[in-house]
């Protein structure tokens, strides 16, 4: 740095012996400090007009990549929907045009053209284009609320452009201006009148030397931004157009993008088709609170995916958040506490955090703030104090309002951030137990027998009912890779049990930890310890029930499990049969009779046993049959994408808590059932 050579010459020259000065070069050489003679005045060099904009531009819009690139049409837009914000345009057109241009124009006021008064040679345009911080926004008269503020957006536009064209129109009277790379090849010129024109059209293609060789605009980003910044401010209309050879699948070549809607029409694009906790979305709005423009916004809460917030100041994004989204998530926070304690539920309120209510949150919050500090010229920050609490009191009331009005879906939004708040404080705990398990052993959850293998890769986990069975399946399983975990009898039915009844099984419980995953929306593929979890019961009708409700635990609670392609049936024989030297296992009654007719065709009896159950066979024999990867055989259980409707009215069928829809569902399988007991005979 500069300041760190000047700092070490000084220090040489003090240390210098005294005698008479020599030459220059010698001078250096004592000092010891290197070319000092050649680091002289000549050698400061200062950067004019947007020459800093060409030499960092990472400065200005963070980079040379392609989200810097698309920072450029940001800049743009957001200078015409300032004057759509400020009332002074209806309508903004978005061009994309062949070879990379990228024009747009708006019937705002127009840029002024007009001499400066700083500079009198120059019309006040020419100073917008051509100097940082220059521009109509520190003028508080200007615009009441807008997003450019430091007064340098289109100028670096300018800087970082190729070549940039900009027409305005003003009293009737239409101006041209050319710029390449920052500097000016044309006066502004008067092209002629516009009896029918009034507002600012910038047209311009990003420099390759900048962005590099082929760098350009992506159709279906652009078109995502111009529609968002339409749906900020319900009262523009952005009228959006793009060349067929730049179309793709999720771009359209033309479209008019209105609605009055404003966030209520957002959030529903962006949760359409989503399961969500309550069924109306939380949406309001209100004006000049505090003197300022406007506070929008639209809640919800997803059942079973991740939550988003995006928030927004004077129409310009703001991804890191800031002072508005804290007071989002304080308002909704209180709101729910308030709201708790109000029906008598404060104590199962008294855990949550502003972390569960926000973690399935989709939540959009908009707000129109005069003279507004951002953090950085990238603007991804809103740093504005006051607006935490501007957010906070008007989100807040209104909140408080909508929970009084819809009591029922006020319950479902507590009583899932409750949940939120139990399962963050059982991960909590496992963490707990898992960092005491680096110091000393602890019992493993149930009677888990794990593997040696800390991988989820190639491990299984062998689920079997009983400690008989857990105790065979214990013996016969490969140490390395297989884990067993026996369960007690059959396990609670999910379909058809509380809330309450499900924490509080202790089965459950234990299956859930051995897993390592949680359910439901907080399911995480990453944290699963088994690659395939096996479902290994009796070959028998109580077998079948077992395997039915532990299936139906996996579809209601951790239906990812299922998706993934880890859930799987073992398939344990029934039969022993032997003959002679002969020994065979068969599946059930069908797979018997089979045998009888196509292995055990030789002379002799062929003595048959039933295992009453995995438990009586012998380690060796539930190896060969139902462990072995290398001769056993394996269900997959899987759910059909086209039959999802079909899977969930026979899971409430069949495991609900209504017995006369099972009733009905036998009464017409009776000839069925009726036919296989005469198979069986």
């Amino acid at each position: 740095m500069a300041s760190n050579d000047l700092f070490g010459g000084a220090a040489a020259r003090k240390q210098a012996p005294a005698k008479a000065a020599p030459e220059p070069k010698q001078a250096a050489r004592a000092s010891g400090t290197p070319g000092e003679a050649g680091y002289t005045a000549a050698s400061i060099e200062v950067l004019e007009g947007l020459e800093p904009v060409r030499r960092r531009p990472g400065m200005y819009i963070g980079g040379t990549d392609e989200t810097a690139l698309h920072h450029l049409f940001a800049e743009v837009l957001d200078n015409s929907m300032d004057e759509a914000v400020a009332g002074h345009a209806t309508w903004i057109d978005v061009s994309y045009e062949e070879d990379g241009w990228l024009c747009v124009s708006d019937n705002g006021r127009g840029i002024p053209v007009d001499p400066h008064p700083k500079f009198p040679k120059k019309s006040a345009l020419e100073v917008i284009m051509t100097t940082l911080h220059a521009g109509g926004k520190f003028d508080s008269g200007a615009y009441q609320t807008s997003g450019g503020l430091h007064g340098v957006g289109v100028s670096v536009v300018n800087a970082l452009a190729e070549r940039l064209e900009v027409e305005v129109a003003r009293g009737q009277t239409l101006y041209r201006q050319i710029f390449e790379r920052g500097h000016p090849v044309t006066k502004l010129e008067t092209v002629g009148k516009a009896p029918n024109r009034r507002g600012t059209r910038v047209r311009f293609r990003p420099d390759d030397q900048i962005f590099g060789k082929g760098a350009q605009f992506k159709a279906a980003r652009l078109f995502r931004m111009a529609r968002s910044k339409a749906y900020l401010f319900g009262g523009v209309e952005i009228r959006w157009r793009c060349a067929p050879s730049l179309v793709t699948d999720s771009t359209p070549a033309e479209a008019v993008l209105r609605f009055p809607g404003g966030l209520k029409d957002y959030l529903a694009q962006d949760i359409e088709g989503k399961l969500t906790v309550v069924e109306q979305s939380f949406t309001g709005k209100v004006q000049k609170p505090e003197g300022h423009g406007s506070v929008e916004w639209a809640v919800s809460w997803l059942g079973e995916d991740d939550g988003f917030v995006h928030s927004y100041c004077n129409t310009i994004p703001t991804p890191d958040g800031g002072s508005h989204e804290a007071g989002l998530r304080s308002a909704l926070l209180r709101g729910l506490k308030d709201h708790a304690e109000r029906i008598g539920q404060a104590k199962r309120f008294a855990a949550v955090t502003s972390d569960d209510v926000m973690s399935g949150c989709a939540g959009l919050i908009s707000i129109f703030y005069r003279e507004p500090e951002f953090q950085g010229q990238n603007k991804g920050r809103l740093m504005s104090v006051g607006a935490t609490r501007i957010v906070d009191q008007t989100v807040r009331d209104a909140f408080d309002h909508w929970l009084a009005a819809s009591p029922s879906q006020a319950l479902k939004l507590l009583d899932w951030t409750v949940e939120r708040a139990e399962e963050r404080l059982r991960r909590r705990a496992e963490k707990d137990v898992a960092r005491k398990t680096a110091t000393r052993k602890l019992r493993l959850p149930g009677k888990l027998a794990d593997c040696s293998n800390t991988s989820a890769q190639g491990s299984e986990l062998f689920i079997v009912e009983g400690d008989s069975a857990g105790g065979s399946a214990k013996q016969a399983r490969d140490r390395t890779n297989q884990a067993v975990l026996p369960l007690r009898g059959k396990i609670l039915n999910v379909a058809s049990a509380t809330k309450d009844k499900l924490s509080a099984n202790q089965q459950l419980s234990d299956l859930s930890q051995a897993l390592g995953c949680a359910g439901g929306s907080h399911y995480r593929e990453a944290d699963l310890r088994y690659d395939k979890v096996i479902v290994m019961t009796d070959a028998d009708v109580d077998g079948a029930h077992i395997a039915s409700l532990l299936i139906t635990f996996f579809y209601r609670q951790m239906p990812k499990l299922i998706e993934g392609g880890h859930l799987y049936l073992a398939v344990p024989p029934l039969y022993k049969l032997t003959q002679g030297a002969k020994i065979a296992y068969a599946r059930d009654d069908a797979h018997r009779a089979e045998l009888m007719k196509t292995f055990f065709t030789g002379k002799g009896k062929v003595e048959i046993s039933r295992f009453k159950g995995l438990g009586e066979m012998m380690p060796a024999q539930l190896k060969e049959t139902t462990m072995d990867p290398r001769r056993r055989t394996l269900l997959r259980v899987e759910i059909k994408p086209e039959d999802s409707a079909g899977t969930a009215d026979s899971v409430e069928r069949l495991m609900g808590n209504k017995p006369e829809a099972r009733f009905t569902f036998i009464q017409e399988r009776a000839a069925f059932a009726a036919e296989q007991d005469l198979v069986d005979i």
